[in-house]
């Protein structure tokens, strides 16, 4: 992997330390920071760790190419599905870059933090991620003085959230990375712009969206819009399918789903639906899906894609918890994409080893490809 980037350093001081960070976000470390980085790869000082994230002359962007075509190589499909999710970064104090009291996921509150987006690859050999940018708050975006103290360049302009996910799958297709689905949560499902440029590019999604978002349905009045929560409270008895939206941690995750056409948009050979999700334990509990894509899709294809966005959960946290994503200590643009790209790159490492792993163990089993469980009768 370290051969597959080490052009991107034009040194040799910068190129060693690029591999010794790499073995030190892989290693057995309790903190992935500087000063127990530097202990772990023999440094007296974390110095060269530090000169390698904020002085070093590469490039974080063509290391993140590297890191898509190496997850493309290893664990490409073209059933694979794209998922776009952000997660926190806790931070104390007003100067790392784009910190602000914001909602965060990851706390699951309003606190003190950063705001990542992520794309993620999800194939049936595993998840890893191949795209990643920091969200800057319009406050930051608009205050010169504190994005010149913090390094943001200047053609960086405030972009939402559906924004950053649009330029990240812009730059995931025009590589033509193998994949025919893209989902995401309400964030970027309530965002009818993102919807029609997937639409326009005919890739097919499942968004899901809040229980207020209106979507436009055929009535016996003609077109008319209404609220997916008012759609999902008239669907007929026998439209319930009890289905499994994937495998969790205590078993198959089953629901009751249910489909409603709405009104017909794009090219012939095209459909639009609302996805709805109802828990067997509380019927009051619904999730809600926008979703387009080939008009003869099955539901169960649309419920294994709602379904596959939950990977890039388990993905955030064996990147938090495996190779600390989120351990580090720079303030600067630069220095958060630097870390960000390599402990991505760690990611991926680990998830190709484990998919391999998978696969020798299933070919010295006499069965090749490790087979899925299935429920005895």
């Amino acid at each position: 992997m370290h051969a597959r980037i080490a052009p991107h350093f034009a040194r040799r001081e910068p190129r060693a330390r690029a591999l010794a960070y790499l073995r030190g976000l892989l290693g057995p470390i309790e903190r992935k920071n500087g000063w127990q980085l530097a202990e772990y790869v023999g440094d007296p000082t974390p110095d060269g760790i530090q000169r390698l994230l904020a002085t070093y002359e590469w490039d974080a962007d063509a290391v993140r190419d590297d890191l898509r075509a190496y997850v493309v190589e290893h664990l490409g499909d073209p059933q694979a599905v794209l998922v776009v999710d952000e997660t926190g970064f806790l931070k104390k104090g007003t100067k790392s870059v784009g910190v602000q009291r914001q909602y965060s996921g990851t706390a699951g509150r309003i606190e003190n933090c950063q705001i990542g987006v992520f794309l993620a690859y999800v194939s049936l050999r595993g998840h890893a991620f191949v795209d990643r940018e920091l969200y800057l708050p319009q406050e930051w975006a608009e205050d010169s003085a504190r994005r010149r103290d913090a390094g943001v360049p200047a053609e960086v302009p405030f972009r939402t959230k559906p924004q950053i996910a649009r330029v990240m799958l812009e730059r995931a297709f025009a590589h033509h990375i193998p994949a025919r689905w893209v989902t995401a949560d309400e964030v970027y499902g309530n965002d009818r712009a993102l919807r029609l440029w997937l639409e326009q590019r005919r890739i097919p999604y499942v968004l899901a969206c809040k229980r207020t978002e209106r979507v436009w349905v055929l009535t016996a009045r003609g077109p008319a819009q209404i609220a997916v929560a008012t759609l999902a409270a008239h669907v007929p008895a026998n439209r319930w399918h009890l289905l499994s939206a994937g495998a969790g941690a205590k078993g198959p995750r089953v629901y009751e789903w249910a489909r409603v056409p709405l009104r017909p948009v794009g090219e012939p050979g095209t459909g639009s639906w609302l996805l709805v999700r109802r828990s067997l334990t509380e019927p009051t509990d619904l999730a809600y899906y926008v979703c387009w894509g080939p008009a003869a899709t099955p539901l169960r294809e649309l419920v294994r894609v709602a379904g596959v966005r939950w990977a890039i959960e388990e993905a955030f946290a064996q990147a938090k918890g495996d190779v600390g994503l989120d351990q580090y200590e720079v303030r600067r643009w630069t220095g958060w994409y630097r870390h960000i790209t390599l402990a991505l790159l760690a990611h991926a490492y680990l998830t190709v080893v484990r998919a391999q792993t998978r696969s020798d163990s299933g070919q010295k089993g006499g069965r090749g490809r490790a087979q899925p469980h299935r429920a005895k009768p």
